[in-house]
């Protein structure tokens, strides 16, 4: 017990002894006027006016003080509630304990904690002295039954209300809680934070009226205003953590899109460290990604043996994005192709606050470019630009309208007798220009046999509708490219070498082979009569069939050629022969 709590007990006990006394005074008074009487005396009136008077001022002394003990009492016991309250963020657990001490202290028979919902006009009963739980009083969940519109009058208004007699206060006759209730006493004070009603603490006794006063309304404000700061700081403490686990979880699920993007990312702040590294980058540059978080770039990039001190510093300067492909020897790798973009990071305001670098190896690339650009010296070029449409055709193939070209770019029997070497050398020398020819005039080369090679116009990889044109381009452009090659060698070959034999109809085009190797060609009698056009046609010429005549003459703007009928080609599929041409440009 405490000095205050130990005064307050002395003073109580000396009153009781002057009670005593007086009562003993009173007593002795008593004996004397009796004694008095019997001798026929009277006792003077002031003294006993005096007495009744002192009776009087004790009895007043004697309520006062224990008034003040009530409100002492009440003081410190709210000082203790505005301790507990503000030094602890779980206000539902010290409101739901303060309560019951607030509710023997106003000798109220219940008392509840009601709030403002932000999201709806309803309110939510926090704190319940009937269930000694936190939510609704009930156990269905229905609100307690106190009076309503005491409740909304008080939030509305903002001020307190004490009613020592409720049921039969004029106030309230139109109230029909209060009448349903039978309720007697009620106080009820806004809970109020920053000029704004956030809630009430409402108290009632339905048995007893009159036993709130003043005090009790000084009181509950004033544990209303402890209330209000410990439950707007609860509120605060509850977005905080919701807040804060909201950017966990952003932060766990960025790191986790980090971690798993192929592509290296590197973030860096105004002062060039490390922030962002995440696992390509390690995988990339050879370097654990924990060791590099916070370090300075430049000596990580120093260890990967990069030197990018000009990109960071054209970024940083110029405010915009730069782009880098480098190759570079990496410590633990060796020879890597990378492609590096730089981006200045910015914040809210726009303001750069560094640089983010995102980084591919693209070794496996710059391999893949070398050897298709290997492949196109071997296969057909389109072949190879169109290889992932060319596996996708099945292995049946289809049946579609194309041109087909052979030329016999240089007959064995034109070549001299040398060794089998420089007879390839030869041949290899024709072969480079009419597959030049063919790639220049949109077509595809099929495949090559020897001194022949074959060539397609209008397949699935090269779609045209004047692909008859197409092909007559092609052979007209051999016969030009191969003049200026007999000319660069010193020759003039009687007649020329080149025999050209061009042939359209429907052919069926589609892959052949296996699934482990397949090869995509054209079969049909087109096919068959363009290789009997180019055998049975003389050298030195450009000889097509009938219907690649048609297909020409069909078009709007009739190309510069001329048509010369030769006789009939027959062969196997031409029991009937098929009229020939030969072409020549228009002079």
């Amino acid at each position: 017990m405490n000095d205050t709590s130990n005064g307050a007990a002395s003073l109580l006990g000396d009153l009781r002894q002057l009670d005593d006394l007086i009562k003993q005074v009173e007593a002795a008074l008593s004996v004397q006027r009796d004694q008095l009487r019997n001798h026929r005396l009277a006792m003077p009136s002031a003294v006993l006016t005096s007495f009744s008077h002192l009776q009087a001022d004790f009895k007043r002394l004697e309520l006062d003080v224990l008034a003040e003990q009530t409100e002492l009492r009440q003081l410190r016991a709210l000082g203790e509630m505005a301790v507990r309250m503000t030094n602890s963020l779980d206000a539902d657990t010290v409101l739901a304990e303060t309560m019951e001490l607030v509710i023997l202290l106003t000798q109220a028979e219940r008392g509840y904690i009601i709030l403002t919902r932000e999201d709806s006009d309803q309110y939510d009963f926090r704190i319940s002295s009937e269930s000694g739980l936190l939510g609704l009083s009930t156990p269905d969940g229905s609100p307690p039954q106190i009076s309503m519109s005491v409740v909304n009058q008080v939030i509305s208004s903002g001020e307190p209300l004490l009613a020592d007699n409720a049921y039969q206060d004029e106030r309230w006759s139109d109230s029909q809680s209060i009448a349903n209730f039978t309720l007697r006493s009620v106080l009820c004070v806004p809970l109020r934070f920053k000029d704004q009603s956030i809630g009430a603490v409402y108290v009632d006794n339905r048995l007893m009226a009159g036993i709130f006063t003043e005090r009790e309304l000084t009181l509950l404000m004033a544990f209303a205003n402890v209330a209000a700061v410990a439950i707007n700081n609860a509120r605060m403490y509850s977005r905080a953590e919701q807040i804060l686990a909201e950017i966990t979880r952003v932060k766990e699920l960025m790191d986790n899109i980090f971690s798993s993007v192929g592509s290296a990312i590197i973030a860096i702040d105004s002062n060039d460290l490390v922030h962002t590294f995440n696992r390509a980058a390690g995988d990339i540059l050879n370097l654990p990604p924990a060791s590099v978080l916070g370090r300075q770039l430049q000596g990580v990039l120093q260890e990967a043996a990069l030197q990018l001190s000009e990109e960071l510093r054209l970024v940083k300067e110029e405010d915009d994005d730069h782009t880098l492909n480098m190759l570079a020897e990496l410590p633990g790798r060796g020879p890597v192709a990378l492609s590096m973009s730089f981006s200045p990071l910015k914040d809210r305001s726009q303001m750069t606050q560094g640089v983010t670098l995102v980084m591919d190896d693209v070794t496996h690339l710059r391999e893949h470019e070398t050897t298709i650009n290997a492949m196109k010296r071997i296969l057909p070029e389109g072949m190879v630009d169109q290889i992932s449409e060319i596996a996708n055709i099945e292995m049946g193939g289809m049946r579609r309208e194309v041109s087909c070209l052979f030329a016999d770019v240089r007959p064995w029997t034109t070549l001299p007798d040398v060794a089998p070497s420089e007879t390839l050398r030869i041949l290899n020398q024709y072969q480079a220009v009419a597959t030049s020819c063919i790639h220049d005039a949109g077509g595809i080369i099929d495949k090559y046999m020897g001194s022949e090679v074959m060539a397609l116009f209008n397949t699935q990889l090269n779609p045209d509708e004047q692909h008859a044109r197409q092909a007559v381009e092609c052979g007209l452009l051999m016969r030009d490219r191969f003049l200026q090659l007999y000319s660069e060698l010193g020759i003039a070959p009687e007649p020329h070498f080149y025999i050209v034999g061009i042939a359209s109809g429907v052919a069926t085009l589609g892959n052949i082979g296996s699934f482990r190797r397949r090869e995509f060609t054209a079969l049909g009698h087109t096919i068959n009569t363009a290789k009997r056009m180019q055998e049975n046609a003389r050298r030195g010429s450009v000889t097509i069939g009938q219907p690649t005549l048609d297909l020409i003459l069909l078009q709007k703007r009739q190309p510069p050629f001329e048509f010369i009928a030769r006789a009939p080609i027959y062969g196997k599929g031409l029991s009937t022969g098929m009229n020939a041409y030969e072409v020549q440009r228009s002079a």
